[in-house]
């Protein structure tokens, strides 16, 4: 072929001495594979060649010119036929700064005017242009090593030193690829008339398009949104018209307003990097082994199965500062793409903040308001995450459990994801729960620290520091369980039929938009817990707390746990939930072994006990799942201080009451199937024999209360009694204020109060028992059935039937518990004349749409004759 030249031709002579002792010193480094295998085939004859790199560098032109000299190509060293260029060979990015006493600083548009000219000053000349790929290291796999994975191939224009690293360690898989030629006299023919500086600008703008899509074709696409989105948010006509609202407001000029949303955008985007992601799992596959016993995932293979084609938002449950690395690292183990994960701004620590922003971590602050133009980059830079198909995970309960329950759902981020995705609906979303479960924290202490009132302390690197020593500690196994997942779509439909019209006009926001995230938090919350993870801990922990000095007799602790097991077993909550293998002897030895219990030895028998701190960090494990047997405990609370109960009467308390235990642990049912839920639990214990019936049935009857049966029954009661402990103070608490005397956030502090104090006097283990999260959802959960309203001076109000409530109480609480409650609350047994006033009051309670407060007092007033003369035998009789 023409223009071929061989290694000894007189053009490669005239190389310069440094540049071929710069080859030779490289030469054992560097193995090139080039594609295709034979360039020479996509090579016009007698046409003279120019090569086109992307990135200006000695090894790459070192590279490329072995790689022309293999596969017997024109060399790039030799001067470009009819032109004045010395070389065949130019690069769209120069670096800039001297080299060898040559100055750098050269438009990358300058050889293509000269290439332009030289084709205008003889109209029959042709050149054409070869683009070269040339990657040190492709993207890294699973099996790379640390430092090859370090100095792979990636978006990032390296240095000198680094790139001589890159090729030190990775030189042997040297890519180089060739792409076909472009003939510039048949491009300069069709862009007709145009001036060369033009012509030269839009060939430059083709061939950095070429090397990107070649780029991620190789080493897969570029993530990093410091240079592909925050360009592209700013540049966004939201983010643009917020820029000029607020120089408008501020009268500051429109670029100090673009600034500060430069640097905003600068502070919340990610800068996701495959070298540091494979790092990092290098790292902490050291530091998991070291820390824990072990990490498993279930029912992954059924979300893998489900991602596909979707826009995935990965939901878990929050519980330790952990969960962002596990997620991320199992994710990555198992080949999936790791997600860009929403973090709070407090973790953008030094240090710590640029390695979690590398790893996929964009950062937000806790709260919007007040600020218009954040707000906006926000919103934008979600979207076009959304939009570019890159997978996210947030924790929709907005900060990390305290308490062990899931925490009431913040929508700000589903609002944000939905939003999106009615502004572009071109790839469907998926959001994929998942429930992350521990057998022991290492923010455990702490989190019981600020139950009990102390302070949040705040992230920092110091801290951080001081809390490296919870690493000498072991934290057994974790669990990863992939709940079922929840596609946005036939949620839509449901809710609103129509909800494609409102993607003509993405600015608006729909009225339904409200309730399909509500919808949409709370099934994520309910599919979280149906994918609970039930450990030795956490059955320890339902067993032990249930007992007044948390400790129990190893025998009656073997019975609790077979029957709990039994429980779950033969009535599961779902089929995503996982149990514990171990049999109940090796899960109180496994409890032992993690320092959670203590063997006290007696020659009556050993007890096993858990001490007092001991006792208040197994609450949050109590609490994971708490959920799962709140069938069993409302049924066992029936009978806590009835000998009898109708079957029917257990149902109809169990209908009214659910709506509270529902919004309080997002369980899965409706009022029928909750019944029907009631229904297999009270068949279970009577095979069990924990209950006997008579009368056909229709009757229950459990054994005194020195009975086993009896013990049991207690036991399992008093994992949800708490509850209704709390329920009881927030209705003494309004019934002793009186109608339009209080609001409900001065009883969300009343309550608070009231709970801490006999949390004192009475000393519960449960920190969580005063949370006032839990009696904030009450009272809104009381609003919602209209069993108390606002009136219009936003003071609470209600009839007489809330007192009545507060009377009947002793169908489930016992008589010192009730009696405590009303001292400390200020409440009485009687009526009190506020509520004889009650139904002729001016403001009229709105409609109920289920179930009225009458219908409330009416059924606990039911049960008034069979226990009064039940309840003195109950309180002298169970006691154990």
């Amino acid at each position: 072929m023409p223009n071929m030249m061989t290694a000894d031709s007189p053009a490669r002579s005239r190389t310069p001495w440094w540049f071929r002792v710069g080859g030779q010193l490289l030469e054992p480094w560097v193995r090139i594979r080039r594609e295709p295998a034979e360039p020479t085939s996509l090579l016009q004859a007698g046409t003279p060649v120019c090569y086109v790199i992307e990135r200006d560098g000695f090894s790459d032109m070192q590279i490329l010119e072995r790689a022309c000299r293999e596969a017997g190509l024109p060399s790039p060293m030799q001067p470009l036929a009819g032109t004045r260029r010395r070389r065949s060979v130019f690069a769209l990015a120069h670096r800039d700064g001297r080299l060898l006493g040559r100055n750098r600083h050269r438009s990358p548009n300058e050889p293509l005017g000269q290439l332009t000219r030289a084709l205008e000053a003889d109209p029959e000349r042709d050149i054409q242009i070869v683009p070269v790929s040339i990657y040190v290291g492709r993207a890294p796999t699973r099996e790379s090593g640390w430092f090859s994975v370090l100095f792979s191939e990636n978006w990032v224009v390296v240095g000198r030193f680094r790139r001589l690293l890159a090729l030190l360690l990775n030189g042997r898989d040297t890519v180089v690829q060739f792409s076909a030629p472009v003939s510039m006299r048949a491009v300069l023919n069709e862009g007709g008339d145009v001036r060369p500086e033009r012509f030269a600008r839009k060939i430059a703008r083709v061939l950095r398009t070429h090397f990107r899509r070649i780029r991620a074709a190789v080493i897969g696409p570029d993530l990093s949104h410091k240079r592909t989105v925050v360009d592209a948010v700013l540049n966004a006509e939201p983010v643009r018209a917020a820029i000029a609202a607020t120089a408008a407001k501020e009268k500051i000029s429109q670029a100090k307003a673009w600034r500060r949303a430069q640097k905003i955008m600068l502070e919340i985007a990610a800068d996701y990097s495959h070298p540091v992601v494979r790092s990092a799992s290098l790292l902490l596959s050291n530091f998991w082994n070291k820390l824990y016993d072990g990490i498993t995932m279930h029912h992954f293979d059924k979300a893998r199965a489900a991602a596909p084609g979707h826009e995935v938002i990965y939901v878990p449950s929050h519980r330790s500062h952990a969960d962002y690395l596990l997620m991320s690292y199992q994710l990555h183990m198992s080949g999936v793409v790791v997600p860009h994960i929403a973090a709070g701004v407090n973790l953008n620590l030094p240090v710590i903040g640029p390695i979690l922003r590398r790893g996929g971590a964009f950062f937000l602050r806790r709260t919007f308001k007040g600020n218009a133009l954040y707000s906006v980059i926000f919103n934008e830079y979600v979207a076009q995450l959304i939009d570019r198909g890159v997978p996210m995970e947030y924790f929709i309960e907005g900060g990390r459990s305290r308490t062990g329950r899931l925490l009431a759902p913040r929508a700000g981020m589903l609002v944000m994801t939905v939003r999106a995705f009615l502004r572009a609906p071109r790839r469907p979303v998926l959001f994929q729960p998942v429930y992350i479960g521990y057998e022991k924290l290492m923010e455990g202490k702490s989190y019981a620290g600020e139950l009990s009132g102390k302070p949040k302390e705040k992230e920092s690197l110091l801290g951080l520091l001081k809390g490296l020593k919870v690493l000498r500690q072991r934290y057994g196994h974790v669990a990863l369980n992939f709940g079922e997942p929840i596609e946005l779509n036939p949620l839509l439909d449901a809710i609103s039929p129509d909800w494609r019209k409102s993607v003509d006009d993405p600015e608006t926001k729909p009225e339904w938009i409200n309730g399909v995230v509500d919808k949409l938090a709370e099934q994520i919350h309910i599919n979280i817990n149906r994918a609970a993870d039930v450990n030795p801990i956490n059955l320890l922990a339902l067993a032990l707390l249930s007992t007044p000095k948390h400790a129990m007799a190893e025998n009656d602790l073997l019975a609790q746990l077979e029957l709990m097991k039994a429980l779950l077993e033969e009535l599961p909550y779902s089929d995503r939930i996982t149990l514990t293998s171990l049999a109940p002897a090796a899960i109180i030895a496994y409890g032992e072994q993690m320092g959670w219990i203590r063997r006290i030895a007696h020659p009556l028998g050993d007890v096993l006990t858990a001490d007092d701190e001991q006792a208040v960090l197994l609450s949050y494990f109590r609490n994971n799942v708490l959920h799962l047997v709140a069938t069993a405990a409302w049924v066992s609370c029936c009978f806590l201080n009835n000998r009898r109960m109708t079957r029917n009467s257990i149902l109809r308390l169990g209908k009214i009451i659910y709506p509270f235990i529902q919004g309080e642990l997002f369980l899965p049912w409706d009022e029928d199937g909750f019944a029907a839920q009631l229904q297999a639990t009270i068949d279970f214990f009577v095979r069990r024999g924990l209950l006997e019936t008579t009368s056909d049935g229709r009757v229950l009857e459990r054994g005194p209360g020195q009975d086993d049966a009896a013990f049991q029954l207690k036991t399992i009661a008093r994992s949800l009694i708490q509850a209704f402990e709390r329920y009881y103070i927030a209705i003494a608490a309004l019934a002793k204020h009186g109608p339009h005397a209080i609001s409900a956030a001065e009883l969300e502090k009343a309550c608070t109060l009231a709970a801490q104090r006999l949390s004192l006097l009475n000393e519960l283990s449960a920190p969580e028992f005063f949370d006032k999260a839990l009696f904030r959802g009450f009272i809104q959960k009381l609003r919602e059935r209209r069993v108390v309203w606002t009136d219009d001076d936003g003071k609470l109000d209600y009839n007489s039937a809330l007192e009545d409530m507060v009377r009947d109480a002793r169908v489930i609480l016992a008589r010192e518990m009730r009696h405590s409650i009303l001292k400390i609350t200020g409440g009485d047994d009687k009526e009190s004349p506020r509520a004889a006033a009650v139904p002729n009051d001016p403001v009229a309670p709105p409609a109920a749409p289920d179930i009225s407060p009458t219908d409330i007092g009416a059924e606990l007033h039911e049960r008034h004759v069979e226990s009064e003369q039940q309840e003195h035998a109950a309180d002298a009789t169970d006691k154990r």
